[in-house]
């Protein structure tokens, strides 16, 4: 993909987003951990939504329909609101930067799902019996994850893994374990390959 390409969607993106700058930046700095106290106030937020959910069980049509219902009332009310309650319009250039490089960083994901996508389907044309093997594999572990579990509990788990991820990732956690983990995997190989000899 050309990065000319890339940085025309990103200002296209930036300008349908503009409405959304302000909650945008406060919801980067709650998920980045500007402050000590944003994983836990984020944790007990998912905590109490999933609670209600929990509590109100929903059927899946009523669920959706208020799902919807908020992201309409989201989309009109925010626009709106967001400059009265985080104040001036005016962004420093930091600010600027910060919203550029999250609208950067949404086009490179999209862009790699795309990608991945693409190529599940060209290994379909290719090595169909592989993709065949490795989807219906996939889907059987998932499924029988989603009978161990409780749906919601699981959908409670992946949501504030993701909610997290970005904090994670920003302080360090995730490279300091993976390079465990990849420390760990390397000091087995070699003992295999003593073994061996």
């Amino acid at each position: 993909s050309c990065p000319g390409d890339s940085a025309q969607e990103t200002a296209q993106l930036e300008e349908q987003l503009q409405g959304w700058g302000e909650v945008i930046l406060a919801g980067d700095q709650v998920l980045r951990w500007k402050k000590p106290w944003f994983p836990g106030a984020l944790m007990a937020a998912t905590t109490l939504v999933f609670m209600m959910i929990y509590y109100l069980d929903p059927s899946v049509l009523t669920g959706l329909s208020c799902t919807v219902m908020l992201l309409c009332l989201s989309d009109y009310l925010v626009p709106t609101l967001a400059p009265r309650i985080f104040g001036s319009n005016k962004w420093s250039s930091e600010q600027q930067q910060r919203f550029h490089e999250i609208c950067g960083n949404l086009v490179k994901t999209q862009r790699r799902i795309l990608g991945w996508w693409k190529r599940l389907f060209s290994l379909k044309e290719e090595k169909p019996k592989m993709y065949f093997a490795s989807v219906i594999s996939s889907l059987v572990t998932v499924a029988w994850m989603g009978q161990q579990v409780h749906n919601l509990f699981l959908t409670y788990l992946i949501v504030s893994f993701l909610l997290l991820l970005p904090g994670l990732n920003q302080h360090g956690v995730i490279s300091k374990y993976a390079g465990m983990a990849k420390r760990e995997i390397n000091k087995l190989l070699k003992q295999k390959e003593k073994k061996n000899e």
